[in-house]
């Protein structure tokens, strides 16, 4: 039988408000107290202050208290920050767009000829755009905490809840999830890369890996679920971060289903920036997506994502004349001002 005490420190690992709903859960399911046993606390107490701790002040703080202030990890413990892409990736094709093991090779080079990228799979696939989320959800924390100073942002090593980054990033939480996380967390450190492209003023120079390490710090107890992973991240995507070499997107990111719409989003992001339109041809767009469809194939995707319009911030149109595609943004007045820039004045 376990003890009130191993219960206490299930319950104190669950730190923020949602997860206190799911400790009265455990409370009423879970096999860590029989259910003759007087001494459990109720699930009152286990959805109110974990007993003989402090109690907790009225007022909350906009961060979660320091933990461990000494610590050489930084731990994902905000739930108010700005979502975070790095640049670097949102102009190299590097993830695959498909959604079965991508066991292919890829190798792509900027038009100019100044930059390019050689991705090489592991057995379990290359890393795909969907994958991705979880490098979005720790690099937006961690450029939150650099904003605010925090001297624990410097670590290449990162920590975060799972049941937080499932609620982050739009998924589900169950089961299925964990597991598809633990594959994910395989692919981004089994996919080599090779490039040129330097983030923070340097180049790394030789083969890595997305991140170069993960593992599992916590499970469920009487469970396979993990409660917390550790991922230590790639010099490459750590000095771009720390750079800030990033840029905010929007939060219905994760809303969208098709890794194409996903790709196309960060395209327009990144090329856009501040102007209100942006004109590519569709070959090279195809190029940019690093997608291995056919043209044709690719262009009939690309027109059926344009009428279903439902990329955040921007649309994008098809011109058949040019085989162009053009992305603009939603807000009307800044595409009224990048209209009339673009227009030459009059002769007089």
């Amino acid at each position: 039988m376990k003890t009130n005490k191993a219960l206490n420190d299930a319950v104190a690992r669950l730190h923020s408000t949602r997860q206190k709903r799911a400790a009265q859960q455990l409370a009423e399911q879970s096999d860590l107290f029989a259910a003759d046993d007087k001494t459990a606390p109720s699930a009152a107490e286990l959805a109110g202050a974990v007993p003989d701790q402090p109690a907790k002040p009225e007022k909350r703080t906009r961060l979660a208290p320091m933990r461990h202030p000494n610590r050489d990890f930084f731990l994902c413990d905000m739930f108010d920050y700005a979502l975070k892409d790095d640049g670097a990736s949102m102009e190299a094709p590097i993830f695959t767009l498909a959604t079965k093991p991508d066991l292919s090779s890829w190798t792509w080079q900027s038009q100019d000829g100044t930059r390019s990228v050689e991705v090489y799979p592991s057995i379990k696939g290359r890393a795909t755009q969907l994958d991705k989320d979880i490098l979005i959800y720790v690099i937006s924390q961690l450029t939150e905490a650099l904003n605010q100073g925090r001297g624990d942002a410097k670590s290449r090593v990162v920590r975060f809840m799972v049941y937080d980054y499932l609620v982050a990033t739009n998924r589900e939480v169950g089961g299925s999830q964990y597991k598809q996380l633990r594959a994910a967390m395989e692919r981004l450190a089994g996919t080599r890369i090779t490039t040129d492209i330097k983030t923070g003023g340097q180049r790394v120079a030789e083969g890595f890996g997305l991140i170069d390490s993960w593992s599992i710090i916590e499970e469920a107890p009487g469970d396979d679920r993990m409660y917390a992973i550790e991922v230590t991240l790639s010099k490459w995507l750590y000095n771009a971060v720390q750079a800030h070499e990033v840029l905010t997107i929007n939060r219905d990111y994760f809303r969208l289903r098709k890794p194409l719409e996903r790709r196309l989003y960060e395209l327009a992001r990144k090329h856009c920036g501040h102007q209100a339109m942006w004109a590519v041809g569709l070959p090279l767009l195809l190029e940019k997506c690093g997608s291995q469809m056919e043209e044709k194939a690719f262009r009939r995707a690309v027109k059926a994502i344009a009428q279903a319009d439902t990329l955040p911030d921007y649309r994008l149109s098809y011109d058949a004349d040019k085989d162009q595609v053009l992305f603009y943004v939603r807000d009307t007045k800044k595409l009224v001002k990048g209209i009339a820039k673009r227009t030459p004045a009059p002769r007089k």
